[in-house]
């Protein structure tokens, strides 16, 4: 045989082998070259993107020396039905837990 056709073959044999190992080397590792590093651009909500332009707001305000104006913080409240049906549960569970310490 040819020495030449040799040397391919020789080739071809280790460029099967070294992606085998690149292969294995991916597995192990976990880490693939097809997915990107980051699954994307991260996403806010609306209120605390209102709420990071208003502080950016005041620090310019604060910085050009004009009145700061305060940062609403719209706290959320139980409606009085919400509460009176949390109450009726909470009375109905103690109850309940009455009666069975008082049959056991």
């Amino acid at each position: 045989m040819d020495i030449v056709t040799l040397l391919k073959a020789e080739c071809n044999k280790l460029a099967r082998q070294l992606s085998g190992l690149n292969a294995a080397i991916q597995a192990l590792s976990g880490s693939d070259s097809t997915r990107p590093a980051a699954p994307g651009p991260r996403t806010m909500s609306a209120a605390a993107r209102a709420k990071i332009s208003a502080s950016q707001r005041a620090r310019w305000a604060k910085a050009k020396g004009l009145k700061v104006v305060a940062i609403k913080t719209g706290k959320r409240h139980i409606s009085a039905a919400g509460l009176a049906r949390i109450r009726a549960a909470t009375k109905a569970r103690w109850a309940r837990w009455r009666r069975e310490k008082k049959a056991a």
